[in-house]
């Protein structure tokens, strides 16, 4: 297992940025595929992106597609989450986690990655948007 923590959460306005990490100690992360999701109060866990270990290919929930960018440092062991345009209905806590998959499968119905599939997790990082 690689130990995951993020950073990088915070309050921020409308329309604002905040860039996520998800840091590893072994850098083993490098050969996975690592997912970001979130989940918001009340509501369930659900996928917002992935960046694959195979192919180094990208997916994104339509909630989030075009406003946020997944990128990975291998030299770092370190995944990213750049957010932009940030809107309240994205404020919740944001997690990394890794051992699972990451493919176009979901992107194709709307879907980020499905956490149910992910075996090893961050503890999270607060996301808040507001005013």
């Amino acid at each position: 297992q690689v130990p995951l923590v993020e950073s990088g959460g915070g309050l921020v306005p409308p329309g604002g940025s905040l860039r996520l990490s998800c840091a590893a100690s072994d850098s083993a992360v490098r050969y996975s595929s690592v997912g970001w999701f979130r989940q918001a109060p009340g509501k369930e866990r659900e996928g917002v992106s992935c960046i694959s270990s195979t192919t180094g290919s990208t997916y994104y929930a339509s909630s989030v597609k075009g406003r946020f960018l997944i990128s990975r440092d291998n030299d770092e062991n370190t995944v990213y989450l750049q957010m932009n345009s940030l809107k309240a209905e994205d404020t919740a806590v944001y997690y990394c986690a890794t051992e699972g998959p990451c493919t176009v499968v979901a992107e194709a119905f709307g879907r980020g990655p499905d956490p149910k599939e992910y075996e090893v997790w961050g503890p999270g990082t607060q996301v808040t948007v507001s005013t």
